[in-house]
């Protein structure tokens, strides 16, 4: 009969997509379970290559055999608002300073990346959401 693994733990970061290495936070998030940080670095990496540069969310679980399995998510609104934009980060004070623009087109562009993870089902609404993170972010959302 096959032995059930035993959960020994779970740690969750962010880790620019495609180029993870076993410094931090993959190494102070995960070290503590001995894991070898050399393969969760090369798995990773492959499974976000095409990601390159964009933060990645990934929670990794550990089980007591030290083998492990990661789910990674889609990237964060602010980050995708950023790159829809072309501007390095938002604003300081953003009800005065603007960084950037986005328009609803590009809105519905990010809202249909994070449909899994939004909790609305309706893109208008959704939309709605992305376009308060541009508004904190002191990016105009155009159209």
């Amino acid at each position: 009969m096959a032995k059930v693994k035993q959960v020994k733990g779970q740690a969750k970061f962010q880790v620019t997509g495609g180029q993870a290495t076993p410094a931090p936070p993959v190494g102070t998030s995960l070290g503590k379970f001995g894991i070898n940080l050399g393969q969760f670095v090369s798995q990773f990496n492959e499974r976000t290559r095409e990601f390159m540069g964009i933060p990645i969310p990934v929670v990794v679980t550990v089980y007591d055999d030290r083998s492990f399995e990661f789910i990674t998510k889609s990237p964060p609104a602010s980050a995708l608002l950023k790159m829809a934009a072309g501007c390095a980060k938002g604003a300081g004070v953003p009800n005065k300073d603007k960084v950037g623009k986005v328009t609803k087109k590009q809105l519905l562009e990010i809202v249909k990346k994070k449909e899994d993870v939004l909790n609305s089902t309706d893109p208008e609404r959704a939309a709605r959401m992305i376009e308060g993170t541009a508004r904190s972010m002191g990016i105009v959302v155009e159209g």
